[in-house]
């Protein structure tokens, strides 16, 4: 399904509200039949068992499709938010970016890391071998 227009969306959401409100009425109607009398407690199970597989079946059907129409929507409206994000972007936060990462490096660089060896003993141990 190529995108939807917003109102065709709302439309198949609400649809699927009210399909689901009707499902919903019917298990409970069967419980009102069953109260009637006119129902066994058996028959009342099996129908709303019906009602309820068939409900979950369609439910499934409908989403799938749509989780695929709003994945489809959210990349093309996300392209939408990063083109005006880079519009508004601001030339020198490159210069920024590259003086704050500039700086992360150093500062990496003079703290060794507590899961790498210590430099000198391990160019110690390297000579050592070699004799």
């Amino acid at each position: 399904m190529a995108a939807l227009e917003v109102t065709k969306k709302l439309h198949i959401y609400h649809t699927l509200y009210r399909l689901n409100l009707s499902f919903t009425n019917i298990v409970r109607h069967c419980r009102t039949l069953q109260e009637a009398g006119v129902l066994t407690a058996k028959h009342t199970r099996l129908f709303q068992g019906f009602t309820q597989e068939l409900q979950a079946e369609m439910n499934q059907e409908i989403l799938e499709i749509m989780h695929s129409t709003e994945l489809d929507d959210w990349g093309r409206f996300g392209k939408i938010r990063q083109a005006e994000q880079k519009r508004l972007r601001d030339p020198d936060d490159v210069f920024i970016h590259a003086r704050e990462r500039s700086q992360e490096l150093r500062t990496k660089q003079k703290r060794p890391s507590p899961s790498s060896p210590n430099k000198p003993v391990l160019k110690k141990l390297q000579n050592t071998s070699r004799k």
